[in-house]
């Protein structure tokens, strides 16, 4: 009887030790190849502002970074089966993903752009785009609009990863143009691989496709992770950590109003 109740009590205690470890770890999804946002340094390491700011609102909530690479549109399913507690990779806040997991507020905000060669002139409309070929990253906010715009109107949309395939291939030739959001955009073209580009045809700024912000995914339901991560975004804002990650990577405010 002893015996059992040892055993009994040591179960316990294992069990304990086990739920403590686990509130006290958050395990993070991160795409790796949007730079500035996120991708790998010359020793294989993650590095950027989606990944700053992650181990920062772990500090600021006092539990272990636990970082796991994912392609962005592994994200959400990750969070559902549970492989992950967050998605922290630059993901739009959209009404339709709000159908599939849940939010916390915008940590930055950007708009959508078109980048072609230098000279190339755009309309309004995209009339000087049909017949031509436009890459975007497969399942974001963009790849909606290319879909539900672009391709009506004569433009082939061709469907990539990430961008950093996009970019060799608009390098290659074998699109015309990649369409984005304007921050990563910025950073390709600041760079001597973007020289030769530039920004063409209108800002797309449309909340139904750029939605309210990049925002961090959690699992549907799960308000009480939302409640301290909106809290950590918050306290990094106002005690300057959040500005100090930003500095490194943007030369202006990218949170928005």
């Amino acid at each position: 009887m002893k015996k059992f109740t040892l055993i009994s009590g040591l179960a316990l205690s294992l069990l304990t030790s086990s739920l403590f470890a686990a509130e006290d770890t958050l395990r993070i999804g991160i795409e790796a190849a949007y730079p500035p946002f996120a991708s790998k340094n010359d020793k294989g390491e993650i590095v950027g502002f989606d990944y700053d700011i992650g181990n920062a609102l772990c500090a600021q909530m006092q539990v272990k970074c636990v970082w796991n690479e994912v392609e962005f549109d592994g994200l959400i399913p990750s969070l559902k089966v549970k492989k992950i507690d967050a998605a922290l990779s630059s993901m739009t806040i959209t009404d339709e993903r709000k159908k599939s997991v849940d939010f916390t507020h915008k940590y930055y905000f950007t708009s959508s752009r078109l980048v072609m060669k230098k000279g190339a002139v755009v309309d309004d409309q995209y009339a000087s785009l049909k017949g031509k070929t436009v890459g975007v990253q497969r399942a974001t906010t963009t790849d909606r609009y290319a879909t539900e715009v672009l391709e009506p109107k004569g433009i082939t949309i061709k469907r990539y990863s990430n961008n950093e395939e996009i970019y060799m291939d608009l390098a290659s030739g074998r699109v015309d143009a990649i369409f984005a959001d304007t921050i990563p955009l910025d950073d390709f073209l600041s760079m001597p691989r973007g020289a030769d580009y530039a920004f063409v045809g209108p800002e797309l700024k449309d909340p139904k496709y750029v939605g309210e912000g990049a925002g961090i995914a959690v699992r549907k339901g799960n308000e009480v992770l939302v409640s301290k991560l909106n809290k950590a975004i918050d306290d990094l804002r106002a005690n300057g950590e959040y500005q100090k990650i930003q500095a490194k990577y943007f030369k202006s405010d990218i949170y928005g109003d």
